[in-house]
């Protein structure tokens, strides 16, 4: 089954919580804290690998979660960073957010994308002894892992794409170029799948070659199984167009070539500026050089003609798509990446109900999951954090009034502002 767009869920690992211990040994009175950090969170990672062609594994499986990070313990011992999880992708994998923004363009074999960060380990009490507070009784939890959906899409990796209307014998001659095995049969939209071969020129030489099914007039707008696979065409390098020169269905090849061509510009610009060649196919039909000859004299281009059957001309068309890309780039087009560093603001406070009010914020929210709320010294640290920031200012000027409940993350406060 070939799968080309897929949503997934990715959780970055949890850190490991510090430790909070003394050092009680022998001879050694007032030891001190040597309570050690908890580990980091292991990372989701996403990795582009040529052992797969399709998104389809993702059908499946849809959620991703890295391993925790592991606790620190006595005697300054520091947990283990949790194993990152990586996530096999095929090349042309383009990585968005909900919002449609492209965080990544996994192209080159091995390329890596972190899709989720895991959280930081959690400080031990020897890491949080101050002058102040020489021997903490509290360490810190580990930061929760970043958590997501995404959205991934294919757009193969291809020299060529193979376009045409259905029936113009695609699948027969990629399975005459190369080992694709196509299914192929002589009713309109047999191939439902873009299926990728690799052409030998000669030794040392090759190409990759895209067939592109579902072409037909309105592609652009959805018709047929136009818009679904024409961004397969997007990262070719070139474009060979296939005409039907056996008069099936009296078509008209040079027509036909005009319509494609308008579908391409109608997709993209970009499509429609790709270097082409044209190929008419099905040469051993009766009649068929006549058409031939007409189709030139109406395009007043060169159209090399074939029999993907009897394999008629087919060494031409593989030379002379050699040599087209021979004079092309071999650069893949990338997708353009957007950096935002949208300024989140780091605290919101909002009504929630009577008597009930959120507040929100990456750093509040961070220190409330780091916290060991069972921890009355914990707490107390916490609060001192919280007014610094400036959470009781703006509830009291949100409105909230001694008593009222007070929401951040998951858990809940009674707003108790110091006198």
């Amino acid at each position: 089954m070939f799968v080309d767009e897929v949503k997934v869920y990715v959780v970055g690992g949890q850190g490991g919580a510090g430790c909070s211990s003394t050092l009680r040994q022998k001879y050694i009175p007032r030891g001190g804290p040597d309570g050690g950090n908890g580990g980091r969170g292991g990372d989701v990672v996403l990795v582009a690998t040529h052992d797969q062609n399709t998104l389809a594994a993702f059908s499946r499986h849809r959620h991703f979660r890295a391993r925790p990070g592991s606790n620190g313990s006595s005697n300054n011992k520091f947990g283990r960073h949790g194993d990152p999880r990586e996530v096999l992708v095929p090349l042309g994998t383009v990585v968005q957010t909900e919002d449609g923004d492209v965080l990544a363009d996994l192209v080159l074999p091995g390329e890596r994308f972190v899709a989720a960060h895991g959280g930081r380990g959690g400080r031990g009490n020897a890491a949080l002894a101050r002058p102040a507070n020489p021997v903490p009784r509290y360490a810190e939890k580990g930061e929760p892992g970043e958590e997501r959906w995404l959205y991934l899409e294919l757009k193969l990796l291809a020299d060529v794409a193979l376009v045409g209307f259905p029936n113009v014998g695609k699948s027969t001659l990629i399975s005459a170029l190369s080992a694709a095995r196509p299914k192929i049969a002589d009713y309109p939209f047999t191939t439902t799948a873009p299926h990728l071969g690799v052409v030998t020129v000669d030794e040392g030489h090759s190409f990759v070659l895209a067939d592109v099914p579902g072409l037909i007039e309105g592609a652009h707008q959805g018709k047929g199984l136009g818009t679904r696979f024409l961004r397969h065409i997007e990262r070719c390098r070139a474009i060979v167009h296939l005409l039907d020169l056996s008069g099936w269905e009296s078509r008209d090849p040079a027509a036909d070539y005009r319509a494609i061509r308008r579908e391409l510009a109608a997709y993209s610009a970009e499509l429609a500026k790709k270097p082409e060649l044209i190929a008419g196919n099905k040469l051993d039909v009766p009649g068929a050089a006549d058409r031939l000859a007409a189709v030139k004299r109406r395009l007043r281009k060169r159209v090399h003609g074939l029999s993907a059957v009897t394999g008629q001309g087919v060494k031409e068309l593989i030379r002379g798509v050699a040599d087209l890309l021979a004079g092309l780039p071999a650069e893949v087009r990338r997708e353009q990446v957007v950096h935002r560093f949208a300024s989140e603001p780091d605290l919101t406070v909002a009504r929630a109900g009577r008597g009930r009010y959120a507040v929100t914020g990456k750093r509040v929210e961070r220190l409330v999951a780091m916290t060991d709320l069972r921890n009355a010294e914990a707490v107390e640290v916490l609060a001192r954090k919280l007014r610094r920031l400036g959470v009781e200012e703006e509830l009291s000027r949100a409105g909230a009034e001694p008593g009222d409940t007070v929401c951040i993350g998951r858990h809940e406060f009674s707003f108790e502002p110091e006198e």
